[in-house]
């Protein structure tokens, strides 16, 4: 178990961590989505979740291997924590301030990004990056779509950090998936598959009709996604680091 003073370092990096990457999630949607002269260059939508897309991804891979992220495992996201703890490399007792501390810095991401930019961060084209579904989506099918990519994405991670030779990929790995969920789902469910990413922009925008599957979607792919990776691969996952150094203090079945 790590010192009491480790974990709260550690997450207090996770929230520093998501801080960035909700501001930079909700600036990329201002000056791409919004009104900005590279929307009036590019206005197809998929052109710029495209854009979007590589944008997150880079800077997603690029916090996973910053010195906080190396610091904390470079989590970012509650599903994640969750994950690693059901793949038996994270103590359970850190999945909830971590997640908390996830939480508040998309809290702060958002509301140093509204200091930033202002109102244009309101308009209705940007609604503080809030996601919606496609019309005539529900609840349950927002629910299905977002966990099943969760849990496609943590399957992926999980295999990679069991072979030491795709581990140090994880980070680009992440970042793409996360890109590709971006691109691919933008124009129906939004390609959350992080509640850290949809808390804070629905908080601000003051949009909670779909939040509930947002935040649970994510969570239910991470409980599912172990087991099925424990059914099918023998070897087990070395670390909840996304850096994806297997040296790095990795904790084991003894952390559940």
């Amino acid at each position: 178990m790590p010192p009491l003073g480790q974990l709260l370092r550690n997450s207090g990096y996770e929230a520093v961590l998501t801080a960035v990457l909700l501001f930079g999630v909700a600036s990329v949607v201002r000056w791409i989505i919004g009104a900005s002269p590279i929307s009036r260059t590019f206005p197809d939508i998929h052109l710029e979740l495209l854009l979007v897309g590589v944008v997150v991804g880079l800077l997603l891979a690029g916090l996973i291997l910053s010195p906080l992220g190396k610091a904390s495992g470079g989590h970012l996201n509650p599903a994640i924590s969750l994950a690693m703890w059901r793949f038996g490399v994270f103590p359970g007792w850190s999945v909830l301030p971590y997640a908390a501390a996830q939480l508040m810095g998309s809290l702060l991401g958002v509301l140093l990004a509204r200091a930033v930019w202002g109102p244009s961060l309101a308009e209705s084209s940007v609604g503080y990056a809030a996601l919606k579904p496609a019309p005539g989506w529900s609840n349950g099918m927002v629910f299905l779509v977002e966990g099943t990519s969760m849990a496609v994405i943590i399957v992926l991670v999980g295999v990679f950090l069991s072979v030491p030779r795709l581990a140090p990929r994880v980070p680009w790995l992440v970042g793409g998936l996360i890109g590709a969920a971006i691109a691919g789902l933008g124009t129906v469910t939004g390609g959350c598959v992080n509640p850290a990413r949809q808390f804070g922009p629905a908080v601000f925008a003051r949009q909670f009709g779909f939040l509930p599957a947002y935040l649970l979607a994510p969570l239910a792919g991470a409980i599912a996604a172990p087991w099925l990776v424990s059914r099918f691969q023998h070897r087990k996952v070395m670390t909840h680091r996304l850096c994806g150094d297997p040296g790095l203090d990795a904790v084991h079945d003894d952390s559940r």
